[in-house]
């Protein structure tokens, strides 16, 4: 699998589903924001959040994006690995937080990024650099899916 050309074909997908792992053991899945860069994936999500929390207490975590409406043009990829959280301000999220800027711009039209910063306490990044991948896709005329993969 070709995990860059996967990261090409699902860097404008807006939301991507992420699963964390609750105290008492449940699945707890949240979409977010995110930005795929050559180096890791970034969610954003607020400082505090109930993914936040469950990330600090067991950083395990899987993640799906996926895109299409048709059957046939179902596509997505599956994700594991383990989150490092990452404040906004951490020198280690300075080129995603550019990325991150540059792809929601237009969803705060007028005044939408002042109330969006006014609700948001403290924004936060997850880095995720996947130990593990599967992606599927309807539209490969061969109908394969991409087993895992060990990428780090």
């Amino acid at each position: 699998m070709n995990l860059e050309a996967e990261r090409r074909g699902f860097r404008d997908v807006p939301t991507a589903r992420l699963a964390t792992i609750a105290r008492d053991g449940t699945p707890h899945v949240a979409p977010l924001w995110f930005v795929w860069l050559p180096e890791a994936l970034f969610l954003s999500t607020a400082v505090g959040s109930a993914t936040w929390i469950n990330c600090e207490r067991d950083p395990r975590v899987g993640l799906v994006i996926d895109r299409g409406l048709d059957w046939s043009e179902l596509a997505g990829i599956q994700a594991e690995g383990i989150a490092e959280l990452l404040p906004a301000q951490h020198p280690d999220v300075r080129s995603a937080m550019s990325a991150w800027h540059e792809k929601y711009r237009s969803v705060f039209s007028g005044d939408g990024f002042e109330r969006f910063t006014a609700k948001l306490q403290e924004l936060g990044f997850l880095k995720l650099e996947p130990s593990r991948t599967r992606v599927w896709d309807h539209a490969r005329s061969d109908g394969a899916i991409a087993g895992p993969s060990g990428h780090a």
